[in-house]
């Protein structure tokens, strides 16, 4: 599952409330113990530290007696535990077909079950809003005794069976997805009916009818009864019946098709390998499907036909990162396709159903708007690919083990970047991974395994998905690639078709590697919290000695006031050449000290850059600069330009025209918003980039940087910005750059940009128009609000708003407000188009209220409250509360 919606949701909130090649270097082999020149100093919190690692020895015999006056709880820790197994469920079989009208799904189930262990004459299904027509035994005409509280279908049997005795029950029912008084959901998966119509009455033309489900968490029980528990699994047969001119995807390879004599087909679909319900899936729809083969395995890429031609774009490297993973892990992709598909109005970013992957529109692209953003599809396809090994091969237990599905699939993106685009891509994606972490811990957090959640829906956060991943990528650095992923295949293959938690990949990489690893998994997977360190560096010229202190800050509820943390240190002398030392630190504040012929021109500690950490590293301007010029990784250049920003120096200045040339593009982009503008070798340098950077988006930045000169002799520059080649971020920033020195170019410009008609440029475009509204431009806004989505929305819509007060015409106004609230009260449109349509009516509000205009302020706020009444999505009406 990789969640995309509610944390854009949550920035563009944030910022509308505020005012918007080849596989890389391997990663460090197992380190050795501290070289005997490394001496490890006495610190005020304790004796002198071993070498070794001290081991945690339990304490025999000791008696703990609770002080009288601390307060005593009475009950428990809270804690989720897994599912019960009371049944194997071991096959099902579904024959289905659709009522579009009233959106609902007739069904019929046959369950292969057995008792677990012990007899029993009862069966439990999750059922959840369905109505029930019959529960038999298969073969049998006898009705079975059930009763049913629209959640659960609690079955009696006809006698008590034993154990390894097979039934088969036969449920037939109407599931109703719709036909609910309010719907669930969360910030990472944002409805839970589990079947989704989509323009089901066909009423919106600009839009596909659709079916797809999302099963994830416990979802598919709206449409198809099972035991629906992440730790269940079995193998599934699909009888899929809809209009001839449907397509049908579903899990496992289709058998047949058969056309029946009422103009419907059905389509069998037969899933051979056991996995998980919440992975089951169908997609039925009006797609293009385009064919590819990886080895002997079929690939199909289900796009809409207009991107028929884009599909193998869409779906980026899909055989190569197929191979890639396979051979990385040494275990072969294990499934027998491997399809993927685009719906509408999809309810999170992508769901790893087992050989049939579920994206959001957000996918679909042509190849110009994806020179701007190819990565967001390649991330997010090996992200799901990658759970086909690790979430559908092996399952996570329950949600509070959910790492044990996410973190994997969020490390395989880094995995991939480094393979095909090099470390430095890599590591500037881990990076800004980590800092998503950070910034949701900042209470310090809960622990990576956290069976004391309140909701399993919290469980698809920052920490099952970056933290997650971080800990895979500091397990790694620690092991060495070759055990690392050794230590993975171990794991895949002892618990392969079969749930785990952290434990198993514990003793895997134990077992792999021979050492004991509690200590890891009990600090980044059951502790929660991260270090944050305070990093100083002094010289003893008399003892020629270099010394380290490490003082760890961190502080919160559950966070360890110490991390055991085994560090690489690099000790460069003025030449660049360094020695690389191995420490371990084990206590609050500590000091190392290292023998040096002279001092350090840089001691850089972490120099793996692996570490999950805060960090205030206390390094000269010197010494930044030094680290810029030799330190090897990306976050090294990366920390050095950071720390130098506030300096106006030569050496700063030095640094910045270095990095303006440096060979990844982050670090050239970071340092435009660091150049110096009354520095004419910069701003050639500037001019170059805008021109010519092979990177869009540290073009775009460039012109953007450029245009701050206010000079016109850019103009031609920016006008090449506008060409037909061009990636729309470079098309959007030269168009801003010339409205401000030839407004009247940039005029004409727009004007036949609308043209184009793509989605690239409308918020641009929309901006453009909003500075000097003109009733010109009304059809466009009035074109473009019918269709806009995602990320996109938020800024046309808020453009659209500003057009409007602008232009101050009521009667238009009225009428453009009349239409944002048909968007918002439409459920079958999206999150993204309801709140930014919402957003905009709570604008134009605000600006009557501000030009003392309040009976027509008062009739507005009179929809807002209408519109939060109807609104059924708990996270849109919480949002709606601060208009």
């Amino acid at each position: 599952m990789k969640n995309l919606i509610m944390p854009a949701l949550v920035a563009a909130s944030v910022i509308y409330f505020a005012c918007t090649p080849k596989a890389g270097s391997k990663m460090g082999e197992t380190p050795p113990p501290p070289p005997s020149d490394v001496e490890i100093v006495e610190t005020q919190e304790g004796d002198y530290l071993e070498e070794e690692m001290m081991e945690y020895e339990m304490l025999d015999g000791v008696d703990v007696m609770a002080d009288e006056d601390m307060s005593v709880p009475d009950t428990l820790a809270p804690y989720n535990a897994s599912n019960t197994f009371v049944h194997d469920l071991k096959h099902t079989k579904i024959e289905i077909d659709f009522d579009w009208t009233k959106k609902r799904a007739n069904g019929r189930a046959t369950l292969t079950l057995s008792p677990w262990f012990y007899t029993t004459d009862h069966l439990s299904l999750d059922a959840k809003n369905f109505i029930i027509k019959s529960v038999k035994l298969e073969g049998k005409n006898d009705t079975l005794a059930y009763k049913y509280d629209n959640e659960k279908l609690n079955i009696t049997l006809d006698r008590t069976y034993k154990r390894n005795e097979e039934f088969k029950v036969v449920i037939t029912y109407v599931a109703r997805p719709d036909e609910r008084e309010s719907f669930g959901g969360s910030a990472a998966i944002t409805g839970d009916k589990g079947l989704y119509f989509i323009n089901a009455d066909g009423a919106d033309p600009e839009k596909p009818r659709q079916i797809w489900t999302q099963g994830e968490t416990e979802s598919n029980s709206y449409w198809f009864p099972t035991v629906d528990k992440p730790n269940e699994r079995c193998t599934q047969e699909m009888y899929i019946t809809v209009e001839d001119k449907y397509k049908t995807l579903s899990n496992g390879l289709m058998v047949s098709s058969k056309k029946n004599a009422n103009g419907t087909r059905t389509d069998y679909w037969k899933m051979d390998k056991p996995h998980a319900p919440y992975l089951f899936m169908m997609a039925i729809g009006e797609f293009a499907v385009v064919k590819d083969k990886w080895r002997d395995i079929e690939l199909t890429y289900y796009v809409e036909p207009k991107y028929e031609a884009y599909a193998k774009d869409i779906y980026p490297y899909t055989p190569e990162m197929l191979e890639l993973f396979s051979t990385k892990l040494g275990y072969n992709y294990p499934w027998s396709k491997y399809a993927q598909v685009v719906v509408r109005d999809y309810v999170s970013g992508a769901m790893e159903n087992t050989t049939a992957v579920i994206f959001g529109e957000f996918m679909q692209k042509n190849k110009r708007e994806l020179l701007d953003d190819h990565l967001t599809n390649e991330k997010v396809v090996a992200h799901e690919m990658f759970h086909h090994w690790f979430g559908d091969l092996v399952t996570t237990e329950n949600w509070a083990n959910l790492t044990m599905n996410e973190g994997f699939a969020n490390y395989s993106e880094y995995m991939w970047l480094e393979h095909k685009y090099g470390r430095d891509a890599a590591d500037y994606h881990e990076y800004n991974e980590q800092q998503g972490y950070i910034f949701s811990a900042a209470d310090g957090g809960h622990p990576l395994i956290h069976f004391g959640y309140e909701d399993k829906e919290s469980m698809f956060d920052a920490h099952s998905y970056n933290k997650g991943g971080a800990a895979l990528h500091m397990l790694r650095d620690l092991l060495g690639d070759e055990a690392f992923f050794a230590s993975l295949n171990r794991y895949l293959k002892d618990n392969q078709y079969t749930d785990v938690e952290a434990h198993e990949l514990r003793l895997a990489v134990e077992d792999v590697t021979g050492r004991d690893m509690n200590w890891f998994f009990n600090q980044w997977y059951f502790g929660a919290g991260h270090p944050n360190l305070v990093i100083s560096y002094d010289w003893d010229n008399n003892a020629r000695t270099a010394s380290v202190t490490i003082e760890q800050t961190q502080t919160g509820e559950n966070v360890a006031p110490i991390f055991q943390l085994p560090l690489q240190v690099d000790v460069y002398d003025a030449s660049g050449a360094k020695t690389t030392q191995q420490i371990v630190v084990t206590k609050r504040n500590q000091t190392f000290t290292f023998g040096a012929t002279s001092k350090p021109a840089l001691i850089n500690v972490d120099a793996s850059k692996s570490l999950l950490c805060v960090k205030d590293d206390r390094h000269t301007p010197e010494e930044w600069a030094f680290m810029f010029k030799h330190a090897p990784l990306f976050r090294d250049r990366w920390e050095a330009l950071e720390a130098l920003q506030q300096e106006e120096s030569p050496l700063s200045k030095d640094v910045v025209s270095a990095a303006l040339n440096d060979k990844f593009w982050a670090i050239r982009e970071r340092a435009l918003e660091m150049a110096d503008l009354s520095d004419p070798a910069q701003i050639a340098r500037l001019a170059a980039m805008a021109e010519n950077d092979p990177q869009p988006s540290t073009r775009a930045t460039a012109i953007a940087k450029l245009s701050e000169t206010e000079d016109a002799q850019y103009a031609k520059l920016y006008e090449k910005g506008l060409a037909s080649d061009q990636p729309y971020s470079v098309v959007t920033q030269a168009l801003t750059a010339l409205s401000a020195v030839d407004p009247a170019a940039a005029a004409i410009a727009a004007q036949n940009l609308k043209i184009d008609n793509s989605e690239g440029l409308v918020v641009p475009l929309a901006e453009l128009f909003a500075e000097k509204p003109d009733r010109a431009n009304l059809d466009f806004y009035q074109k473009n609000a019918t269709k806009i989505d995602y990320l996109g929305a938020f800024a046309f819509f808020d453009a659209y708003q500003r057009y409007l007060v602008g232009l101050n015409d009521q009667a238009i106004t009225d009428a453009g407000v009349l239409s944002w609230k048909g968007i918002a009260l439409n459920t079958e449109t999206s999150q993204w188009r309801r709140f930014s349509a919402t957003k905009a009516i709570a604008d134009v509000r605000n600006a009557l209220r501000e030009n003392n205009q309040s009976a027509k302020a008062e009739e507005y706020s009179a929809m807002l409250t209408e519109i939060k009444s109807k609104e059924k999505d708990e996270t849109l009406k919480m949002y709606y509360d601060m208009f």
